[in-house]
This record gives C-alpha cells, structure tokens and sequence, in this order.
C-alpha cells in the first residue's frame, strides 16, 4: 500500500516542493519518517496517531514509512502533520488518491484533528505556481497569505476532517478562497506616525529628509529626551511607498521568521525594527542550527534603528559593515549556506557622553574628557565610515513645545523624497543593485558628483579649517548630490556642500573639545 503527496519546506526564503511518500506494510507496527527531518517533522508520528484515532479514521497497524523527498534537503517545521496524516489515509483507501497530486498539502495537527497555522506559507505558495500545481490545501489562518499568489488555488481548512471529506468529493461546490490583492495593498499602506506628531527639531527633520532621499545612514547624537526616538520612528513615513515586489519580499522573509499574523496577508509598509542592545550578533544577522533571518533582514526594504548605539556589544556592531556594504546576509552552516536580503536604512541614537549632557546648554555634565573619549570609542571607525550624516539633536525648548502651530506631514516630505529618488532611479538606470546616492562608489562620485571652484574652495576649507577626516569627503559629496537633487538641481552647488557639511559633526575636532 503506497500513496504519493506534494507538500513544501522553505529554504531561506525560498522554497522548495517537497514529495511525501507513505508505504504501508503489513508487518510488525513501526513508525519511521526518513528524508532529513527535524525533530518537528519526527514528532509527527504521535500527532498525526493522535488525531486520526480521536477523528476516527482507521489506523494501520503495519510497519509505515514516511519519505519525504529530495531526502537531501533539512526539513523543518509542523506543517508535514497534514499531509503525512492524508498520505496514511490515502495508503489505506481512505482517500481517494486520483485528487492528491492537483494540491500541495500544509498543516499542522493538533491532537484533535485542527489545523493550526504555520510558517513560510507565501514562499511555498509561489513555488507551487511556478510548479504549475493547481492549488493548495492549508490551515484558513494561513489561506490570506497564500492567496497573495495571483492564480494559484487556495482551499482553507478548519479540520482534518473537512480535508478528507474535500478530498473525497463532499465539497464539490467549495470556491477557492480570494481576495483583492490590489485592495489589500492599498489599503495597508498607512502608517500610525507622522512627522506633524514632531514639535521643533525642524534641522533634524530636515537631515531626515535628506537621508530618506539619498537612502543614507544617519546617527543623531543627543541628551536625553531630545525625540531622536520619535523621530527615528516617524523615519519609515517619508520613505518612498513600498511597491508590490518589494512588499512580497519583506513578507516572504517575516513569514519565514514566523512573525506574520493571522490577520496579516501582506507587509505593505516599510518595517521599522529596534533591537534592544543587549542583542546578540546571531540575533542580528540571524543563526541557529537551522538559520533564521535576524533582525537585518527583518528591516528589508525598511529601517533598522540601534537606539543607545555605544551600549551595543562591539563584536554586534562589526557584523553590520559586511551587510551594509553588500545588502545581503550569508549563513554558512556544516550542512548548507542560506542568503538573507538585508537591504535596509540604518539610524542609530547615542548620547554626547556617559551622562548625556555634554551638549545640553542647560544641564551640566559630570563626565571628564577621558570618559567621553572612551565613550565614543565604542563606536569603531570602520561602521562610521558607512554612516553618511550626523547630526546634533538639542534638547526641545519650551516656546516650541507649547506652540500650537502644526508641523509639516510627512505626506509633503515624502512627495519630494519621491521626487528625488526618481531622479536617482534615472540617473542609475541600468546600473545592478544601485537605487540611490548612497549605493555610489568612488567612480561614480567622480562622475555625478563634479564640483564648481566655488564648491571645491568650500570643501578645501572645511576639511583644513573645521578639522573634518579624510572620511568625510566622499559622505560629504554624496550628501551634496542628494541635497541637489531634493531642489531639482543638476549641478551641485556651493550651498548644497555647505549643508552637507553640517551634517558631520562627529567628524569635527571641535567636537570633542
């Protein structure tokens, strides 16, 4: 007695169909699941026992075998319950077999035959369209998120039973579950922040600006209670509105991850993430025994915000400068090596010193100079050098928290943050894995980034007078180009480098003084 099943496993984000194989032997009772699992899949054998005998299926009592093929790929995860659990029915005529291969099965059991939802349904989804497979069968929890696949079949189950009865014929006149996708995407794409929440800070909201436009890094460096945190929020909201692949993208990997919920069918704004900074480094590239994404690759497409910056371990911070400068995380493990996409904004928030009030005018700072100077040099230079703009965020003062005038939105800063990425997308046309300025190198500052004499006096002296590194000359003419680009400007110009400097305050000599 043999019954074949499709059914799925990711790898990375990716996935890949996966045939479930059941032979049953009349012989003495045995459970064996071959094929690499994990102890997820090999604990199936008891839910899957558990929950034909309380559904009332008849149980073979025979020597069983379960091979879930290619047998030379890991599998991991709950969701080979269901499919398991209808290849024994289907071994014992049970089911009727001729309907198997039209579906990929997903589902993991609970001991009275429920569904229950499971991870990494939308990648399995699209690598059943692009088998050509009819459709799917999965938990209904799970159903919005696969029905994100525009032409590919989806039957949402509550039960084992309802499964098998579905299987068998009963539900003939069972419609694949639909939604509208260009309804859902639209409607999702609304942020609960807006920068017009912001009193004051008009200079940091302006840099903010200018980061979104150019998809630059950016540190704020204030005291305490200076709103870098709610402006770092508020960052996502002026970034351009994510388009269909992208969001398909960012869901893929938080569907992975296991952190979509029920509710949710698609991730159609720019994640924001805030790792506390106690993090370990596996934590945030991602790892374990069966690599997970990390937080990186949680904030594609999006923001990643390191809150406290010198509190972060400093092996933490070492393992960014790889991803920053290639967009993309590599997991290398005994047994295989997975890509995570990690293309992402990254903001980080620190105090001046210790106490947080070396730059407050109005509050003392009980720090010395030695304290300070270890304190910044938690910071090392090589992730400095990939963060394009600095920017001193003072405390807020009265007057501009008690006025009643209303702030700009962020729906009119993003309109011109738009406009400025379009002139970048044109600029970069054809270029592979370049987007905006902050993707230039050092030829392509060379080429798009030309200096008048007035520009290039300007820049001389502030790098001999303001005590400005070596660092900052390429951060500062990719921050001018940007700059330019936000007034529609095709040349920069002498006030376009003279703001961009301002945007480099840890780089001052003076600053430490």
């Amino acid at each position: 007695m043999f019954s074949h099943i499709l059914s799925g496993t990711t790898y990375g984000i990716k996935a890949r169909i996966v045939e479930v194989e059941c032979h049953v032997q009349p012989a003495i009772p045995s459970f064996n699941i071959v094929g690499l699992p994990d102890n997820a899949v090999k604990e199936s054998k008891d839910r899957v026992f558990a929950a034909l005998k309380t559904t009332g299926f008849r149980y073979p009592r025979a020597r069983i075998t379960v091979n879930l093929a290619p047998a030379d790929i890991k599998k991991e995860g709950s969701h080979f319950d269901l499919p398991i659990a209808i290849g024994l029915l289907a071994a014992t005529d049970q089911v009727v077999p001729e309907v198997l291969n039209n579906f990929v099965i997903l589902g993991e059991l609970a001991l009275d035959g429920v569904l229950r939802p499971i991870h990494g349904t939308l990648p399995i989804a699209i690598e059943v369209k692009k088998a050509g497979v009819r459709g799917m069968i999965v938990p209904r929890e799970n159903a919005k998120e696969a029905a994100m696949v525009e032409g590919l079949e989806v039957y949402p189950m509550d039960t084992l039973v309802e499964t098998v009865s579905f299987l068998n014929g009963e539900y003939k006149l069972l419609k694949p579950f639909h939604v509208d996708i260009k309804e859902i995407f639209t409607t999702e794409q609304r942020y609960p922040t807006d920068f017009a929440d912001v009193k004051g800070q008009e200079n940091v909201k302006r840099a903010l600006e200018v980061a979104a436009a150019g998809g630059h890094n950016i540190i704020m460096i204030g005291p305490p209670g200076s709103g870098k945190t709610m402006l770092a929020k508020r960052l996502p909201t002026i970034l351009p509105p994510l388009t269909f692949d992208e969001a398909i993208e960012t869901t893929k990997i938080h569907s992975v991850a296991g952190l979509l919920s029920p509710d949710t069918a698609l991730i159609s704004t720019r994640p924001f993430r805030s790792p506390h900074h106690t993090i370990s480094d596996s934590a945030l590239v991602g790892g374990g025994t069966i690599p997970r994404p990390g937080e990186i690759s949680l904030s594609h497409h999006g923001v990643l915000f390191l809150d406290e910056l010198p509190e972060f371990a400093r092996n933490v911070l070492e393992v960014l400068r790889q991803p920053l400068e290639d967009g993309h995380v590599t997991i290398s493990r005994s047994k295989m090596s997975i890509d995570y996409p990690a293309n992402f904004m990254m903001v980080c928030a620190m105090n001046p010193c210790p106490c947080g009030y070396f730059t407050d005018p109005t509050k003392e700072c009980t720090c010395n100079s030695l304290q300070i100077q270890k304190y910044m040099a938690k910071i090392s230079g090589p992730l400095l050098d990939r963060i394009d703009l600095h920017i001193d965020v003072p405390a807020v003062k009265y007057k501009e928290l008690a006025s009643k005038d209303s702030s700009e939105s962020s729906k009119n800063i993003r309109e011109r943050v738009v406009q400025a990425r379009e002139v970048q997308m044109k600029r970069f046309a054809g270029r592979k894995g370049m987007y905006s300025n902050a993707d230039m190198q050092s030829k392509d500052i060379q080429n798009y980034c030309k200096l008048d004499s007035a520009g290039e006096e300007l820049l001389k002296m502030a790098i001999t007078k303001l005590g400005l590194s070596a660092r900052a000359y390429d951060r500062i003419l990719k921050v001018g180009r940007t700059i330019a680009d936000l007034t529609s400007s095709p040349n920069i110009k002498p006030e376009h480098i003279s703001e961009a400097i301002q945007y480099r305050s840890l780089d001052r000599n003076l600053w430490m003084a």
